[in-house]
């Protein structure tokens, strides 16, 4: 009878990624990437991109500064010197160059101004279906990428039977940059208006003012630039700074322009000045290119000139609710938000009342996209204005997952089919900044595991970190990577509200999970994991990385707790720092806030500590200025055994200073825990320190390396699901307590059986 060998597994849909361009963040090196095509998401639409603009000013800026050596980077950014000085001081050497190198490393995806064709819509999208051509906007979304997942209020459509080709509607960002700047200057019908600056967007500030009844006049270095704007519509122009002022004022009567609109980009303030001696009495001069801003006050004060700079495409920018959530603002109190701007460009091109095929000189299939950056940073000497990067016009639908590198004979021996449940064969969800500078490494480090596919929303984040860390394939399909018979082990490191849905998806395909905290955001979601846990075909485990009752000092600090049998006193100061109100941590939906996004890591080393349940906590922030989210929190917790924790969480202190600091007394007994970096043991008069002077450890080597060997061994969790569960609901119960102001009786306090 003949034996089967061992199974081969087959990674599913490998074929056709996508190609894109990222640029190293040391050296700015150009490179055009095979990765995975990004994953629809909910209120957003899926775009095969036909052309994408160059930002000559932004792009050129960013390659600019990527090239500069430290030093120089250093002298132009203090305060990133700063920030990294601090975490030298409080976290040590050794990890502070960790998180530089893993920040360094990662590249960037350029571009933000781009047009196509739908091929799909996210659920809740209904205005906008598969074939319609769009304009896309947004770093991050409308990068040069064969396909984009972008978000609604960041997508125009072009009207519908208007001559406006692809080419042209992919500049519609840089235009609504320059209809936005047109309407914060305030002008009229009539209106004298300079412009200081014709590239792109000066040349498309032209037109559009031209088309509002104004007569402009220009201004610029380069004489063919000049000749470009008076071929498209300006009244006058000149290279000339004296010939300018005489063109404004024989333009004016002598009286100066009624608003300057500057829209150039030079560190220089001199655009700045000149447009305050070009202006008339009480104009306004906005700046919408980056300039210098050292004013000349006697000009500006003796005319009373309104000083204005124009953010972005208008409103909406850098709004997470309007760009990502999707919350538009109301036509009658925001007229003319981004996506209108966006709009009101598109109809300008449909009414040729703008002009982009006379801006645009080059392009480049995206194979050659090296070559357009090379122009744009002078290289070739070459003269260009408008640089677009282009795309197959029929181009295959891209594959969701990518293989990075084929799998060797002694991997695929090693895979779960061949060898049991024993091994750990690992998926990862998310190649975010933790991911990537904290847990792979560690898991790397540790090793006895395979690395068989990492899954991001973002294609270009999945294929750098599969490259960097030795992955068999990037996805961006987390539903075929949970299904993928090659792996047998999922790990959860993606935003917090996908934690829930992940673990569960996970447990029921009979995967071991280990899922960063927290482990899900409310009640309803964990009595969910609790149940798909207990259910969950072949025992697998579950870990949450409560990584800090790993680390090194804190066994030690537990061993020497373990000789007191009576109630103890504990508490747990937090220096977290300061995070914008608009953070994702913040975002109730998103991050749970950070009681319970951040919290429930110190409520679980309490109780690790402690060696009970928590039975009843109560929780208040202090009084809100409104500069914090609620996070500046006093926790209380009661344990089964009398024992009295408190968690000082703190957002309003300087982050120079040391961030975690536990105290614990009783049996006569001292004990102090800093950053994981020092720990003071005292007892009977004598006192022991242990130190780690150049690296802080909080335990994410231990804790992985504990749940590689539960794998291996077939145990249990290294730390007991009933303890997982326990701490959730703590901490749900002080967030509860934090917004009633009332004391919480802690659900399945009931049982206060010791969690050693």
């Amino acid at each position: 009878m003949a034996v089967a060998g061992p199974a081969k597994t087959k990674t599913p849909a490998l074929e056709h990624p996508m190609k894109q361009v990222l640029q190293q963040v040391t050296g700015g090196e150009i490179e055009v990437v095979d990765v995975p095509a990004p994953k629809l998401l909910a209120g957003c639409v899926l775009v095969r991109t036909a052309a994408s603009l160059v930002s000559v000013g932004t792009e050129r800026a960013s390659s600019e500064f990527a090239r500069k050596n430290l030093l120089r980077k250093a002298r132009m950014r203090p305060d990133l010197v700063r920030e990294v000085w601090n975490k030298v001081r409080r976290d040590g050497f050794v990890s502070t160059v960790s998180a530089v190198r893993n920040r360094m490393d990662q590249p960037s995806a350029p571009g933000y101004s781009s047009a196509g064709i739908v091929v799909a819509v996210g659920e809740g999208v209904t205005d906008i279906r598969p074939g319609d051509r769009v304009a896309c906007a947004g770093a991050g979304h409308a990068v040069h990428a064969e396909f984009a997942c972008i978000p609604r209020l960041l997508v125009a459509r072009i009207p519908a039977n208007a001559e406006v080709s692809l080419d042209q509607a992919a500049a519609t960002t840089v235009g609504a940059v320059a209809l936005h700047g047109v309407r914060i200057a305030d002008v009229k019908l009539g209106d004298i208006v300079a412009v200081i600056g014709l590239g792109l967007l000066g040349q498309l500030t032209v037109q559009i003012l031209k088309a509002a009844g104004c007569r402009v006049v220009g201004m610029d270095i380069d004489l063919g630039r000049v000749d470009l704007a008076l071929r498209v519509g300006a009244d006058a122009a000149s290279t000339s700074s004296s010939d300018f002022r005489d063109l404004c004022m024989q333009a004016s009567g002598g009286r100066g322009a009624d608003a300057v609109l500057i829209t150039a980009q030079t560190p220089s303030s001199d655009p700045v000045n000149l447009a305050a001696e070009v202006a008339r009495d009480r104009a306004i001069i906005t700046a919408v290119g980056t300039v210098g801003t050292e004013l000349d006050r006697r000009t500006f004060y003796e005319k009373e000139l309104d000083f204005r700079v124009s953010r972005s495409y208008g409103p909406g920018r850098y709004d997470a609710a309007y760009e990502q959530k999707g919350i538009d603002y109301p036509i009658g109190y925001v007229r003319w938000t981004e996506t209108r701007n966006m709009d009101a460009f598109l109809q300008l091109l449909a009414d040729r009342k703008v002009d982009v095929g006379a801006l645009i000189t080059h392009r480049f299939p995206i194979e050659r996209a090296q070559s357009a950056y090379d122009l744009i940073l002078g290289k070739s000497q070459e003269k260009f204005l408008g640089v677009l990067i282009t795309y197959p016009e029929h181009a295959e639908e891209a594959r969701r997952i990518h293989v990075v590198r084929e799998a060797s004979e002694k991997e695929r021996d090693k895979t779960p089919a061949a060898r049991g449940a024993r091994s750990v064969a690992i998926g990862v969800l998310g190649a975010g900044s933790f991911a990537t500078g904290t847990l792979l490494p560690a898991i790397k480090k540790v090793g006895g595991s395979t690395l068989v596919g990492i899954c991001a929303a973002n294609g270009s984040h999945a294929h750098h970190s599969a490259k960097k860390f030795g992955f068999r394939y990037a996805a961006t399909d987390e539903d075929s990577m949970i299904a993928d018979p090659a792996i047998n082990t999922i790990v959860v490191a993606t935003r917090h509200h996908l934690h829930s849905r992940q673990v569960v998806a996970a447990l029921k395909s009979g995967k071991h999970v280990f899922c960063e905290k927290p482990l899900c955001l409310n009640e309803g979601e964990l009595r969910e994991i609790v149940s798909a846990h207990g259910e969950a075909p072949g025992r697998p485990l579950l870990m949450v990385g409560f990584n800090r009752r790993f680390a090194p000092l804190a066994i030690k600090l537990k061993n020497f707790l373990s000789r007191i049998h009576e109630p103890m006193a504990l508490h747990y100061r937090v220096n977290a720092g300061f995070i914008p109100v608009d953070h994702w941590l913040n975002d109730p939906e998103q991050g749970g806030g950070r009681v319970i996004g951040e919290v429930c890591h110190f409520v679980d080393f309490l109780t690790f500590l402690v060696g009970v349940r928590p039975i009843e906590v109560q929780a208040q922030s202090l009084p809100n200025p409104g500069k914090y989210s609620n996070d500046n929190v006093i926790a209380s917790l009661r344990f089964a055994d009398g024992s009295q924790g408190t968690i000082s969480y703190l957002a309003n202190g300087d982050k120079s200073y040391s961030k975690e600091r536990v105290e614990i007394f009783g049996g006569g007994s001292v004990a102090m825990l800093e950053d994981f970096r020092r720990l003071e043991l005292v007892n009977e008069g004598h006192k022991k320190v242990f130190r780690s002077l150049f690296r802080q450890d909080k335990g994410h080597l231990g804790e992985w390396e504990a749940f590689v060997s539960a794998v291996h061994a077939k145990g249990e969790s290294p730390t007991p699901f009933e303890q997982i569960v326990a701490t959730m609901h703590a901490t749900f119960a002080l967030e509860e307590s934090r917004c009633s102001g009332q004391p919480i009786v802690v659900e399945g306090s009931n049982n206060h059986q010791i969690v050693e």
